[in-house]
């Protein structure tokens, strides 16, 4: 039987929240949001892909009219055979969050020890690559820590991480700001370090910017 890789990523999701002291997760945080580009469609094929784990037992729902979830021991064994098959990948491997990577490399050094190698997100290498995963990692950060709209520039830079080039990121995310995605806002920092400040960006206007604002 082939994996169905949209579940194994659910399960996956769910096993990393519930492991942050988390005993029950709304659908909120079970689905992932998506940008603009065929959310429809993703989102039609994530809801199929919660349902079919909740009918074939693999998730537990404790209220219908306020469903609550939650992982059983089929759906913990459902990850474990899902990661470890050959047939497992991370469809659409370009837009793969940071979050979710992080999860699978947790997964396998828990359940199998550190010395397991694990394939990382693979290099951004165009601007149209870039922007969904900006878009991609915008959204997941907005929603995962309630930021309403501004995310810094920071947290998106340390998600996106290695797969780009700190030139690439500036120049691509000024490319964005260019064509009307991104607003740039200065904003206040409350607990700003300089690291946080070097990761954030500076505009060809010569101002340092903080947060991003999705237009």
């Amino acid at each position: 039987m082939s994996t169905n890789n949209v579940e194994v990523r659910l399960l996956l999701g769910m096993w990393d929240f519930l492991g942050k002291d988390k005993k029950l997760l709304t659908k909120r945080d079970v689905l992932p949001s998506f940008s603009k580009k065929d959310r429809e469609t993703k989102q039609a094929e994530y809801n199929g892909a919660l349902q079919a784990l909740i009918d074939g037992g693999a998730i537990a729902v404790t209220d219908e009219k306020k469903p609550k979830y939650m992982l059983t021991d089929l759906g913990l064994q459902s990850l474990a055979d899902g990661l470890r098959s050959p047939d497992f990948s991370f469809d659409g491997a370009a837009l793969v969050s940071s979050r979710l990577a992080n999860a699978a490399l947790k997964w396998f050094r828990e359940n199998q020890g550190q010395g397991v190698s694990v394939v990382s997100a693979p290099k951004i290498s165009s601007y149209d690559e870039f922007k969904a995963v900006a878009l991609e990692t915008y959204d997941q950060l907005n929603r995962d820590y309630n930021l309403s709209n501004l995310v810094p520039i920071y947290q998106i830079r340390r998600e996106i991480g290695d797969r780009v080039t700190r030139s690439q990121f500036n120049d691509w995310m000024l490319e964005m700001q260019s064509k009307d995605i991104l607003q740039f806002i200065t904003g206040g920092v409350a607990d700003l370090t300089p690291d946080k400040e070097k990761d954030s960006i500076t505009t060809e206007l010569g101002g340092l910017r903080y947060y991003a604002k999705l237009l």
